[in-house]
């Protein structure tokens, strides 16, 4: 495999503009009230859906050292099949997948619909917020091929 070119260090701007999106992103969220370790379980999925293991990783260990359990972690691919996340969770699971699949149907009536049952407007906006911030880490991670080792 060639070496690729490191986004972060060849575009140190573009870089820092995503740095103070991640920030920006994470005080929504906060003001949302969003428990921290389940917005690292938002990010989480994204980073498994996008096969970013830089950012699987990352989000992984974010997840636990916030005090989500390794069981909530472990089942997180298969959320749909378990009773381990309450409904207004799977409705901000849903929307972050759409958002993530975009291409897929775009972000469905349904998942919209359901998000907003389960959601406030603020929470709906930092979710989509976190979606397009990790959509574009997982990007500049897997681009550039951010090292994974063990």
């Amino acid at each position: 495999m060639s070496e690729r070119i490191n986004l972060g260090k060849s575009a140190p701007a573009l870089y820092q503009a995503v740095m103070n999106l991640e920030k920006l992103s994470t005080e929504v969220i906060a003001s949302a009230g969003m428990p921290v370790g389940f917005a690292h379980l938002l990010r989480l999925r994204a980073s498994q859906l996008n096969q970013c293991a830089f950012c699987v990783r990352m989000h992984t260990r974010d997840a636990l050292s916030s005090g989500e359990s390794s069981d909530r972690i472990s089942v997180l691919p298969a959320w749909r099949e378990t009773e381990y996340f309450t409904e207004k969770e799977r409705s901000s699971l849903a929307l972050v997948e759409a958002i993530t699949l975009i291409t897929n149907g775009q972000v469905s009536d349904a998942v919209y619909e359901q998000a907003a049952a389960n959601l406030s407007k603020d929470e709906i906006s930092a979710i989509e917020w976190l979606s397009i911030v990790i959509n574009a880490w997982n990007r500049v991670a897997i681009s550039s091929r951010y090292p994974v080792k063990a």
